[in-house]
């Protein structure tokens, strides 16, 4: 029976790969890896916890906060930057097209790279899909250039490559904007309830970074309240 490794943050999109995986393959066939990269808070990991145990899933975590220390992204503990307030729509049209300031440099690469890993060692006899939750606003005015269809498409590659044609990727949203996702995961009932998106890791989301920004209009589009809140 094919497996899968989810990369989960605790967020919307990660969490609706997971629905989706579950849906797929069967809880008993899916497993969810979080990263801790240096981020200013603890809530995704959290938050990506609550969601392991809501499906009954193994959930493995990894810290590779030592490999962003020089860094200046804005998300992260050390940054000298602030936190940007403005949808990711706003920054682009004021600063032009390219990376945003909450870009982590190749942190994609790096999760995907050890999920890789983590795959071909837990599941070595076995096909393993690995998910992330990438999707087209992601990629949108090159704000991320590790969310792209390209990119994606490229590390798959090496991925299959480096673990015999074992491993692949899968990045079901590529295609969808956030709005898509969310469209996705209502009818597969995730649980957004229990997720987390805000860039700042106070009691409650603050509503005006850019992720919490996209979130909010993700659910306004569907007509639905967002759960979290």
């Amino acid at each position: 029976m094919k497996k899968a490794i989810i990369l989960s943050s605790g967020g919307v999109d990660s969490t609706t790969c997971v629905s989706l995986a579950v849906d797929r393959l069967g809880a008993d066939n899916v497993v969810t890896a979080s990263i801790f990269y240096g981020q200013k808070h603890k809530k995704e990991i959290l938050a990506a916890r609550k969601v392991a145990e809501y499906y009954h899933l193994r959930h493995y975590e990894f810290d590779l906060s030592s490999l962003f220390q020089y860094s200046n992204c804005s998300l992260l503990e050390g940054s000298t930057q602030e936190i940007v307030h403005e949808s990711y729509a706003e920054q682009i049209e004021k600063n032009g097209e390219g990376k945003v300031s909450t870009y982590v440099p190749f942190r994609n690469g790096l999760m995907l790279s050890t999920a890789a890993s983590l795959a071909a060692s837990l599941f070595e006899d076995d096909d393993v899909d690995i998910y992330i939750g990438a999707h087209a606003d992601d990629a949108a005015g090159d704000a991320y250039a590790d969310c792209s269809e390209p990119f994606l498409k490229a590390m798959g590659d090496a991925v299959s490559i480096g673990t015999y044609g074992k491993v692949h990727l899968a990045f079901p949203f590529a295609k969808l904007n956030k709005a898509g996702v969310v469209a996705m995961g209502l009818k597969l009932k995730t649980p957004y309830e229990l997720t987390w998106s805000c860039y700042e890791g106070g009691e409650k989301p603050c509503g005006t970074c850019g992720t919490c920004i996209d979130r909010a209009a993700a659910f306004a589009a569907n007509g639905v309240k967002d759960p979290a809140l």
